[in-house]
């Protein structure tokens, strides 16, 4: 290509300014009258062009063929219904039509799910393959996809049209269930309400109004409802047990739906209880007495009832009854009346002494059957003729006294078994441990003998490795014996004591069936796609686990000892929703993600969602169910969309090879001109 320029001798500024100065010296000459001023002014002329230095440039130029992006959306909402083959259909008709038209390619960008439940990240992918081409190459864009597209905020500028291609069917319709709202945490055994709501989208038959909702929790038997569609509904759930809750909402699939992927809900509501009430019934006073106190008071959740008994019924001091000021002890009360109201109880150094009789006793062994839960902490006493032992209760505590008290400095050892049980495992790790793995704990300094129950489970001992804390199941109640009543020197840090605190922290949970802290026990937790399968149990060894996804199809898995008693595993999900994890007798269920993710919560197919976005281009849509379309070139700002034609606009981009820049006419040429006409001048006004 040949165009004329001007390569200047000097700066244009200068060369304005001699033109303003020949200019005014042409004007006046001819104001003077002069009779050669009109060849002074051409001889500036002449001047003037010189300077200018007219040339002619030549480049050589290789056209650039023009881009046209076809952005294919295979999220999940476009493999239902047959989506899958109209956006194939759309694609092979789109690669037809462009390479009918000359000079233009197509790049094909294939957009999946995005990450972490997004969604279709259509325009995200546009943004990120304009930013790779030329602007002045890109003739147009087109969308493959149902127009649920969820980063419209992400849409990119361009100077073309841009153009969607929509799957689905107008008869389209899907039914879906919603969970407007559900708490995080819930306390046990207490109603709390969740808000649902069953709606029915696109082109939805007529059911009658009502639609049959499935509730389960924990994978167990569902309960079925009958609700309106359409309306919010209140439901009432109250959950079963402490710690994780799963609960699964799942209404029927019906002829014709969309999917079923968006027909369950999964929510997790962690279980707590309102308040834990505990009995604490001290024998007499002493040293560790307050740390069970402080223990309990420490926690705001622990509704405590403390009594210590100061004055046994054989002390005679004199002192009249009414001038005493102690609070009469509700023994009816409390061991009768509202004993199924306590969540635990515990006797600190309790010996017999005629305050509370024998049915009394008797009716706290009841109450442990039944479910309750006894913690006895015992000192020298435990080992005499009063001991409570030798009462009702003696056939649900762990250990039997042989009546030797030990009163020598041991180190707290956990035994083997201690080591799997959630009470005592990993207590090293609150305290140091020396090089061979021992910890380094204070010394307690008493310890009462006995001889634990064939059933039960010692979990720390002491002195000559004698049974420091025993535990037990009685019935469907727990029992734990502590045989020594020194605890509080770890409180206290003699010798840098030792982890008191999260033991009896622990033990007390234990007792008061805490999920976290079951002996035998399987749980799961999700971080992302990938599930980690926890086992805890007291057993050596222990089977594989079998992992159900929702689809139904179910994989083995591996557990390997990670700690003792304690198995572990990773399972990569492939899909979101309810999986069900089971080991033996042991089940568990957890949810990935939403049970129905972002692309299904909307599946009707639209051009409302990307719309504006093609009106600002100058582009439209096309509803692939209605045929094929074809493709115009059309000029930039020109309509380029109709009811079967959609257009695209050619750039007309280059790539510049060479450029040359020859003068049009000799500089030397033009002086010899200017000369001329200057002499010439000189010569007609001289002749005058």
């Amino acid at each position: 290509m040949t165009d004329i320029v001007f390569d200047p001798l000097l700066p244009w500024a200068v060369i304005a300014g001699l033109t303003a100065a020949a200019i005014a010296f042409c004007l006046f000459s001819a104001l003077r009258g002069s009779v050669g001023w009109w060849l002074r002014a051409l001889a500036a002329i002449a001047i003037l062009t010189a300077l200018a230095n007219p040339a002619l440039k030549s480049e050589n130029r290789t056209a650039l063929s023009d881009i046209v992006l076809a952005v294919i959306d295979e999220s999940a909402s476009q493999r239902i219904n047959g989506r899958d083959d109209q956006s194939q259909a759309a694609l092979e008709n789109l690669r037809e039509q462009i390479a009918g038209l000359p000079n233009t390619e197509l790049r094909e960008i294939t957009v999946r799910d995005g990450e972490q439940d997004s969604g279709s990240r259509v325009m995200t992918a546009l943004s990120s393959a304009l930013a790779q081409e030329p602007t002045g190459r890109i003739a147009g864009a087109f969308v493959i996809s149902d127009g649920r597209i969820h980063d419209m905020d992400r849409a990119p500028l361009i100077e073309a049209p841009v153009h969607l291609l929509q799957t689905g069917q107008d008869t389209d319709w899907d039914r879906r269930l919603i969970v407007r709202n559900a708490p995080a945490f819930g306390i046990i055994d207490e109603p709390i309400t969740l808000t649902l709501r069953i709606e029915d989208q696109g082109a939805a038959p007529q059911t009658g109004g009502l639609a049959q909702l499935a509730i389960a929790i924990d994978g167990g038997r569902p309960f079925l409802f009958d609700i309106p569609i359409g309306q919010d509904i209140e439901v009432p759930i109250t959950l079963p047990h402490g710690g994780m809750n799963v609960l699964q909402f799942t209404v029927p699939t019906e002829d014709g739906e969309l999917t079923d992927r968006n027909n369950a809900a999964v929510i997790q509501i962690n279980g707590v209880r309102d308040r834990l009430r505990v009995l604490l019934v001290s024998g007499e006073p002493h040293a560790g007495e307050r740390t069970w106190r402080n223990l309990l008071k420490s926690d705001s959740s622990v509704d405590l009832v403390h009594f210590t008994i100061l004055r046994p019924p054989e002390k005679q001091d004199g002192v009249p009854v009414d001038e005493l000021s102690l609070i009469p002890f509700p023994t009816r009360e409390l061991f009768l009346e509202k004993i199924d109201e306590f969540d635990l109880i515990i006797f600190d150094r309790y010996r017999r002494r005629g305050i509370l009789p024998n049915s009394y006793l008797e009716n706290i062994r009841y109450y442990v059957e039944d479910g309750g839960a006894l913690l006895v902490s015992s000192g020298p006493e435990f080992g005499g003729a009063d001991s409570i032992y030798r009462s009702a209760l003696g056939d649900i505590i762990p250990g039997a006294p042989t009546a030797q008290v030990i009163e020598q400095g041991f180190t707290p050892i956990i035994t083997k078994l201690g080591a799997r049980h959630p009470v005592t495992e990993g207590l090293e790790q609150f305290t140091t441990v020396a090089p061979d793995g021992t910890p380094e704990w204070g010394r307690w300094f008493r310890l009462v003998d006995v001889i634990p129950s064939p059933d039960a489970t010692v979990a720390m001992t002491g002195a000559d490795e004698r049974p420091l804390l025993v535990l037990n199941r009685v019935g469907q109640g727990r029992v734990a014996l502590m045989t020594s009543d020194q605890s509080w020197l770890w409180d206290r840090g003699f010798e840098g004591g030792g982890p008191q605190l999260e033991l009896l922290r622990r033990l007390a949970h234990w007792m008061m069936k805490e999920p976290e802290l079951e002996e035998e026990t399987l749980w799961a937790e999700v971080n992302g796609d990938t599930i980690r399968i926890i086992r805890r149990t007291m057993s050596d060894s222990i089977g594989d686990a079998t992992v159900a996804a929702p689809d139904g199809s179910e994989q083995v898995i591996a557990l390997e000892q990670t700690t003792p008693g304690r198995f572990e595993a990773e399972y990569t999900a492939q899909e979101l929703g309810l999986f069900r994890i089971t080991e033996g007798d042991q089940e568990t269920v957890i949810g990935v993600g939403p049970a129905a993710p972002k692309e299904f919560e909307q599946t009707i197919a639209t051009d409302s969602v990307i719309d504006p976005y093609l009106d600002q281009t100058g582009g439209g849509a096309f509803r692939q169910e209605t045929g094929e379309f074809n493709i115009r070139a059309v000029r930039e700002g020109r309509i380029a969309a109709a009811s079967n034609w959609l257009g695209v606009t050619p750039r007309g981009a280059y790539l510049t090879a060479d450029v040359s820049i020859i003068p049009l006419v000799p500089a030397w040429l033009f002086l010899i001109i200017a000369a001329a006409l200057v002499v010439g001048a000189w010569l007609r006004e001289g002749r005058r």
